[in-house]
């Protein structure tokens, strides 16, 4: 059973960077696509990065409001995904969360492995 726990979430000012991680257990992470999501107080849940998985050649893809600022990455050896994040604006404040399946997708409801998330936090 695939298991997610991201880390890296913290409070930062605006213009900062944070790198969030996604490290998994229970099975190889290279053969699954993982997204980044984020959920900020009453809003819905958004996808914010996806990288598909090495056997699809880990294309990446983001979100308008995040591209050029985050990059998503894979360390195969540690079995993790890494979400860098730089340029940080107070609208980047939310909950952030991995998550697993075989593609990427827009859908929530397509991944069927979430981590408990990570809170990130811009404010000066």
């Amino acid at each position: 059973q695939l298991k997610l726990v991201e880390s890296g979430g913290g409070l930062v000012q605006p213009g900062g960077s944070l790198e969030l991680s996604c490290a998994a257990s229970g099975s190889t992470l290279e053969h699954f696509a993982i997204g980044w999501f984020r959920q900020a107080p009453g809003k819905e849940r958004e996808r914010v990065s996806c990288i598909s998985s090495d056997d699809s050649d880990s294309v990446t893809y983001y979100a308008n409001s995040v591209k050029g600022r985050f990059t998503i990455s894979r360390d195969n050896a540690k079995n993790t995904v890494h979400l860098q994040m730089n340029s940080l604006k107070p609208g980047d404040t939310a909950v952030y969360y991995c998550a697993a399946q075989w593609v990427c997708t827009d859908r929530l409801a397509d991944f069927g492995y979430w981590g408990q998330g990570t809170q990130v936090t811009v404010s000066s």
